[in-house]
């Protein structure tokens, strides 16, 4: 092979490596630590849905071109990839924090609710491909949550409104019943042989749906009905979700808040 042809040989295979990168924004939702020094990283991003990707030696003492801080769950970022979309691990070539957090990770509180939505999320998202709108909400509702002091009721509006983009929004048609059948997703004036919910629980519930961020502080309920509410949330999403599992970590959230 000449020099003219092996030119065009190496252009052309650059071409293609680089069209297969690409830039976008995601979300970490859960870190497996690999061997001695690796991590696989299990990313929600904006571009292609849920990723995972091989960090080799990014937990080894010696400076690599990761920093093993931009990995803690629910951390934001702008990341360079490879995305092969065969189904195995992609190649990450860079990551940088989007969005550094100024307290979510160091406040107690706040530091419980990303702990428990990072593995709420990552049980229940599992498209792998783009959804704009998804995204969207969790980028700004983790945002929200960083800049805010009064965040108890943060993770129930976060839980219904998330339902939106699954599929599953509870009906707000006749609100004005008693009951809410958590299979069915509607209210109801008796309960049935589904599991519901019902008062005290069911008016706060009520309170939730169609707010906004803002009006989160107006709702006042108590530790035990907190817990309560997010129990039958819980079961709402098993009822919804395939092979959705509630978080281990619900226990810490629930003890945070007692």
């Amino acid at each position: 092979m000449n020099n003219k042809a092996f030119s065009l040989v190496r252009e052309k295979a650059f071409f293609i490596f680089t069209d297969m990168q690409e830039t976008t924004k995601a979300i970490v939702l859960k870190t497996i630590k690999y061997g001695d020094s690796s991590l696989i990283v299990k990313l929600y991003t904006a571009s292609s849905g849920l990723k995972s990707y091989m960090l080799n030696g990014v937990l080894s003492r010696k400076k690599g071109k990761f920093n093993k801080a931009h990995f803690l769950p629910l951390s934001q970022l702008e990341i360079v990839a490879q995305h092969r979309d065969k189904g195995n691990l992609e190649r990450l070539t860079e990551a940088k924090l989007s969005y550094p957090y100024q307290s979510a990770h160091t406040h107690m509180a706040k530091n419980a609710i990303v702990l428990f939505l990072s593995e709420f999320l990552s049980n229940a998202i599992q498209e792998e491909t783009e959804n704009k709108a998804l995204f969207s909400f969790i980028e700004t509702a983790l945002q929200w949550l960083d800049h805010e002091d009064q965040i108890a009721n943060f993770h129930l509006f976060f839980l219904v409104e998330i339902s939106k983009y699954f599929g599953f929004y509870p009906s707000d048609n006749h609100l004005d019943r008693p009951y809410f059948d958590l299979v069915e997703g509607d209210f109801c004036t008796q309960p049935g042989l589904n599991p519901h919910m019902a008062e005290p629980e069911i008016s706060f519930f009520k309170s939730i749906l169609g707010i906004n961020f803002d009006k989160l502080n107006d709702i006042k309920m108590s530790q035990k009905s907190r817990r309560e509410l997010i129990s039958h949330l819980m079961v709402y999403y098993q009822h919804h979700l395939d092979g959705f599992k509630t978080p281990k970590s619900i226990h810490i959230l629930n003890e945070v808040f007692s």
